[in-house]
C-alpha cells in the first residue's frame, strides 16, 4: 500500500483540488459524485484525498462496491459502518434496532424500514461530526446494493450544515439510484497526449519507439491502460506474444492482459487468486483464502495482480478480479464457489449465492435457499436484494409452476424498488412460463401498482385499462384492483377522456358486495363531483370496511378528502399513521392527499411532516412524480406561512419533475402555490397570472378536482389586478358546473369569490353566505380569509364596530396558524379599525422560518432533538442549530420556556404534531 500511495497522479491536479475543496465545511459541497470510465483513476484520487483528510484529523469511513456483494442487502452500508460499532450502540433504541436489523445482527424492526434506517445513519453521522470532520468515501458505488444506496442517498440529502462530506465514485453511464439528480458531479476524462506521455515516462520501464506509439494509440488516454500496457510490453517474451485478437473494447484488452499473467504463476497462487476472485470480499473471517503472509501471494503481488491493505489482500483493480475469474475454467470456478459455500454455513445469504453460482442445472435445494435469503432480505427492507434472489431462485427451480410463482414474487419485491422496467421484465418472463390465470393476473397487478406512481401517465393509463379488461372475465377482483390504479392515473393526469374509459370498464365488471369499497374508490377518484351525494352515502360503508381492515384506512381517508370531508380524512390518516408509523417502501397512491388534508384542517406542521416523508420515500425509490406531488403541497404551506422564496423553489422543483400535460394535478397544485406566494407578497398581477393557468382559456378547470379550490384566490388577485370580468366568468362557470354537487367548502369559496367580485353594494350577502355553515370552521385558513374580506368591506362601509368582530377572529386564526403575511394584513386592518394590536408570542413565533416553527412546536411538546429529527428526517445537530437560532427571536433562553410561550396557539393548532 505504501508504494501505491507514492504513485504520482498525472494530469489530475484540477480534479484533486476540486475533491479537496469538497471537504471544506464552509464552501464545499456535502456530496460530490466522481464519474469516470474504468481505469481513469477514480480510486487513486480518493486514496490521495483520504490520506489528506486523515492527516488533517478527519474520521474516514470507506466502502468499496463489489459486484458479488451487490445482491446482499445492506452489505455496503455494513462495510461503511463496521468501524463504528460503539457509536451505533449509542443511538436511540429504535434507530439502533433498525441498523442492527438491517445488518442481520438483530430482528428486523417492526416499523420504519428504510426510512428509520436512514434517520439512524443521519444521527450516527451527526454524532461523529460533533467530534470532528467526517469523510465518507463510497468507491465503485455502481456495485452497491440497492438498500445501501437508498439509505445513503437519504442521508446525503440532509448533510447540509453537518461537518460531513460524502465522496462517491461510479462508472460513467451506470445509474446510481438516489444520486441521479441535484448532486454535483465531476467527470474524469482521458489524459491528453502530453499527460499520457508523461505518465509513460514515469513507468519503471518506459516504452519507446513503435511500442510507445502503439500503447498511446491503444490506451486512448486511460491511465490504467497506459501503465498496464507498458508493464505488459516490458515483460519477458512480450515481443513474441501476439496482441489480443479482434476489435475488443479497452476493458476487454486489459482483462486479457491481467489474465495472461496467470500463465507463469505457481498453482497455489492461481488457486488462491481464484478463491479471492470468487469471494471478492474483505471479510477476514473466511479462512479459505490463504493468510496475507502465506507464500502463495508474493508471486501475485509481483505480477501486479494484488495489493496489501494492512493484513488484508485485495485485487489491484476490479478488472483484475474479472480477468482472473473469467479466465478460469468452469470447473475451477464451481470448485471455488463450493469451497466458499462449505465455509459459510454461519452466513446463509452468502452461502446461498455461492451455491447458486456453482449450479449448472436446476436445483430445488439451492432454489429454496435463495427463497429463504429473499425472505430475510425483505424483512430487513432489502427489496432489491429479495427480488434478485427470487429471480435467480426461479432460474434454478426444476418445476415450471415454481418458476412462475417465484418470478411473480420477485416482481412484487422489484415493484418496491421503483424500477418499472425491471418489474415489466419479470412480468414478461411470467407470461413466457405459465398460463396460470391467477399468476398472470398478479404479475400484471404488480406492473400496474408501480406504473401508477411514475410520470408516464398517458402511456400507463391505456395499459392498465386494457389489462383490467383482459382480466375481467376470469379474475374480476384483480381486474378491479388494476382499474383502481387506472383511476389514480386519471387523477394525476386529469384527462377527461380517461374518465369515460374507466366508466366503460367498470360496467363490464360484475358487481360483488365484497368489492363495493373498491368500486367506490374508482368512482370517487375518477370524479368526486359526479353524484357527490351518492358517493357520500357509500362513505360509511367504506369507513366500516377500514375498521375491519386497517390497511384500508388510507384508502378511506383519500376518498373522504376528495369529497371534502376533511375532518374524517384527517382522523383516518392519523389512525393509519399511528398504526403503521413510517413503514412502506413506496408512497401511497395519491400520497399528497394526507398532506393536503392536514393543510386544509390547519395542521400545517403535520402537513410538512407528511410532505417530508413522501419526498424521502419517493426520492429513495426514484419516483419523481411522488416527489413532485409532495413538493407542490409543501410549497403551498410555505407560501401560507410567509416564506415565498422557499415556496417558489419548492413549486419550481415540482414543475421541473413533471410534464404539465401529463400531470395536470401536480401542475395545478404547484401553480396554486405560486399564486399564494405572489398574493403573500402583494404581487397581484403575478398571482392572477399563476392562478389563471389552472383554468383553460374558456374558463373550464384544468383539473376536475384540484382547480376548484383556487377560485377564491383567483378572485382576490383579479380584483387588485384589474381582471374582474374574466375572473367573474370563471367563477360563474364553475358554479354552474358543480351545481348541487358542490361541497359546503366549495360553495363557501364560490361565495367568497362572488363577494370579492361583486359591486360593493352587493358583496355582503355573499360573504355572509360563505361564513354561514358552521362546518366551515374545519377549513380555518379559508374561513379566516373570508372573515378578513368581510371586515375590510365593513370598514370601508364605515361599519367599524361590526368589522372588529370578524377582524379579531381572523387575526387570532392567522396567528394560531403562523400565516405571517395574513397576520400583517389583519393587524394593519385592525389598527385602521381602532383595535389595539400588540405584538404577542405567537407573532414572534410567526417570525421564524416554517421549519423552525415545526421544530419549536415539537420541542414545546417535550420531544428531544433526536426525536424531532426522527420525525422531520433531520439530524439532531440540525435540530439543535435551529433551536439555537430561534431562542433569541422568541426572547427566551431555555427550552423549558417554550411550552409557556406558545401553549395557547398549540392548544388548537397542530395539537398532534
Amino acid at each position: 500500500m505504501e508504494a501505491r500511495e507514492r504513485e504520482p497522479i498525472v494530469g489530475r491536479d484540477p480534479e484533486l483540488a476540486r475533491l479537496l475543496r469538497a471537504m471544506d465545511s464552509e464552501t464545499g459541497d456535502p456530496v460530490l459524485l466522481l464519474l469516470g470510465d474504468v481505469g481513469m483513476g477514480k480510486s487513486a484520487l480518493l486514496d490521495r484525498v483520504v490520506r489528506r483528510a486523515e492527516a488533517g484529523g478527519a474520521r474516514v469511513l470507506r466502502a468499496e462496491g463489489s459486484e458479488p456483494e451487490s445482491t446482499l442487502a445492506f452489505s455496503a452500508l455494513h462495510q461503511l459502518l463496521r468501524p463504528v460499532p460503539a457509536e451505533i450502540d449509542g443511538l436511540p433504541e429504535r434507530q439502533r434496532a433498525a441498523l442492527h436489523g438491517a445488518f442481520g445482527a438483530g430482528p428486523a424492526t417492526a416499523d420504519g424500514g428504510l426510512m428509520l434506517t436512514g434517520v439512524a445513519v443521519l444521527s450516527l453521522l451527526s454524532a461523529l461530526g460533533e467530534r470532528g470532520p467526517v469523510l465518507l468515501v463510497l468507491d465503485d458505488a455502481q456495485w452497491f446494493d440497492r438498500a445501501s444506496l437508498d439509505v445513503l442517498s437519504f442521508a446525503a440529502r440532509r448533510l447540509a450544515g453537518e461537518p460531513v462530506t460524502m465522496l462517491i465514485t461510479a462508472r460513467v453511464g451506470d445509474r446510481l439510484p438516489g444520486f441521479d439528480r441535484h448532486v454535483p458531479t465531476l467527470t474524469l476524462g482521458p489524459l491528453d497526449d502530453a499527460e499520457a506521455g508523461r505518465l509513460l515516462d514515469l513507468q519503471p520501464h518506459s516504452p519507446t519507439g513503435r511500442t510507445r506509439t502503439q500503447i498511446l494509440d491503444q490506451a486512448e488516454g486511460n491511465p490504467l491502460a497506459l501503465t498496464e500496457l507498458a508493464r505488459a510490453a516490458a515483460a519477458p517474451g512480450a515481443a513474441a506474444k501476439p496482441p489480443p485478437a479482434g476489435p475488443l473494447p479497452l476493458t476487454a484488452h486489459l482483462e486479457k492482459i491481467f489474465a495472461a499473467r496467470l500463465d507463469d504463476l505457481p498453482a497455489p497462487t492461481t488457486r488462491a487468486l481464484m478463491l479471492l476472485a470468487a469471494m471478492d470480499t474483505v471479510d477476514s473471517a473466511i479462512a479459505a483464502v490463504p493468510d496475507a503472509e502465506d507464500d502463495a501471494w508474493p508471486p501475485a503481488e509481483r505480477a501486479g495482480l494484488i495489493r496489501r491493505t494492512g493484513h488484508t489482500l485485495r485485487f489491484s483493480h476490479p478488472l483484475v478480479r474479472s480477468g482472473v475469474y473469467h479466465a478460469a475454467p468452469l470447473d475451477a470456478r464451481r470448485e471455488a464457489h463450493l469451497a466458499l459455500a462449505a465455509l459459510l454455513r454461519d452466513e446463509p445469504d452468502r452461502r446461498a449465492w455461492h451455491l447458486a453460482a456453482a449450479a449448472t442445472r436446476p436445483d430445488a435445494d439451492v432454489s429454496a435457499e435463495l427463497e429463504r435469503t429473499a425472505d430475510r432480505a425483505r424483512r430487513r427492507g432489502g427489496h432489491a436484494a429479495a427480488a434478485k434472489a427470487l429471480q435467480r431462485a426461479a432460474d434454478l427451480a426444476p418445476r415450471s409452476e415454481d418458476t412462475a410463482r417465484l418470478l411473480v414474487e420477485a416482481a412484487a419485491d422489484a415493484a418496491l424498488t421503483g424500477d418499472l422496467a425491471w418489474v415489466e421484465e419479470l412480468a414478461t418472463a411470467v407470461r413466457a412460463r405459465t398460463d396460470d390465470a391467477s399468476l398472470l393476473a398478479e404479475a400484471a397487478a404488480q406492473v400496474g401498482r408501480l406504473a401508477v406512481l411514475t410520470v408516464r401517465h398517458s402511456v400507463v393509463f391505456p395499459q392498465l385499462v386494457h389489462t383490467a379488461e383482459e382480466l375481467a372475465p376470469t379474475q374480476p377482483s384483480t381486474a378491479l384492483d388494476v382499474l383502481a390504479g387506472a383511476a389514480v392515473v386519471r387523477y394525476y393526469s386529469g384527462q377527461d377522456a380517461q374518465r369515460h374509459r374507466i366508466e366503460d370498464a367498470l360496467r363490464t365488471l360484475h358487481e360483488d358486495a365484497s368489492h363495493a369499497w373498491l368500486r367506490t374508490w374508482v368512482r370517487t377518484v375518477s370524479d368526486p363531483f359526479d353524484d357527490r351525494a351518492g358517493l357520500l352515502a357509500l362513505l360509511p360503508r367504506v369507513a366500516a370496511e377500514a375498521q375491519r381492515r386497517p390497511d384500508r384506512l388510507t384508502t378511506y381517508a383519500v376518498m373522504a378528502w376528495l369529497l371534502d370531508e376533511t375532518p374524517q380524512a384527517v382522523r383516518a390518516f392519523d389512525e393509519a399513521f399511528d398504526r403503521w408509523g413510517s413503514r412502506g417502501a413506496l408512497p401511497e397512491g395519491l400520497g399528497g392527499a394526507a398532506a393536503w388534508s392536514y393543510v386544509e384542517l390547519g395542521r400545517w406542521g403535520r402537513a410538512r411532516e407528511a410532505c417530508a416523508r413522501s419526498i424521502a420515500v419517493g426520492a429513495a425509490a426514484g419516483l419523481e412524480h411522488a416527489v413532485a406531488c409532495a413538493a407542490a403541497v409543501d410549497a403551498a404551506v410555505l407560501a401560507y406561512q410567509g416564506d415565498p422564496t422557499a415556496a417558489r423553489a419548492r413549486a419550481d422543483e415540482a414543475l421541473a419533475l413533471i410534464d404539465p400535460l401529463e400531470s395536470r394535478s401536480v401542475s395545478v397544485f404547484a401553480r396554486r402555490a405560486l399564486g399564494a406566494s405572489a398574493l403573500a407578497e402583494g404581487a397581484y398581477e403575478t398571482a392572477y397570472d399563476q392562478l389563471r393557468t389552472v383554468f383553460t382559456a374558456d374558463g373550464a378547470p384544468v383539473h376536475y378536482h384540484a382547480s376548484y379550490p383556487a377560485l377564491a384566490d383567483l378572485a382576490a388577485a383579479a380584483v387588485r389586478a384589474g381582471r374582474h370580468a374574466e375572473a367573474d366568468a370563471i367563477v360563474e362557470r364553475a358554479a354552474r358546473t358543480l351545481a348541487g354537487n358542490a361541497s359546503p367548502r366549495l360553495r363557501a369559496l364560490i361565495n367568497r369569490a362572488r363577494g370579492l367580485l361583486a359591486d360593493p353594494e352587493d358583496a355582503e350577502p355573499h360573504f355572509r353566505a360563505a361564513l354561514a355553515d358552521p362546518v366551515l370552521e374545519h377549513w380555518p385558513f379559508e374561513r379566516a380569509q373570508t372573515l378578513l374580506d368581510l371586515a375590510e368591506w365593513l370598514r370601508r362601509r364605515r361599519r367599524i364596530t361590526e368589522a372588529r368582530v370578524p377582524l379579531t377572529e381572523a387575526l387570532e386564526t392567522f396567528r394560531r396558524l403562523g400565516a405571517r403575511p395574513w397576520i400583517e394584513r389583519a393587524r394593519a386592518e385592525s389598527r385602521a379599525a381602532g383595535l389595539d394590536v400588540t405584538d404577542t408570542a405567537p407573532d414572534a413565533l410567526a417570525e421564524l422560518s416554517p421549519q423552525q416553527q415545526q421544530i419549536i412546536r415539537l420541542a414545546a411538546h417535550g420531544l428531544t432533538n433526536r426525536e424531532i429529527g426522527e420525525k422531520l428526517f433531520l439530524s439532531p445537530r440540525t435540530v439543535s442549530s435551529h433551536l439555537y437560532r430561534s431562542f433569541p427571536k422568541l426572547g427566551i433562553t431555555a427550552r423549558a420556556q417554550l411550552r409557556d410561550l406558545i401553549e395557547g396557539p398549540l392548544a388548537t393548532a397542530d395539537h398532534r404534531d
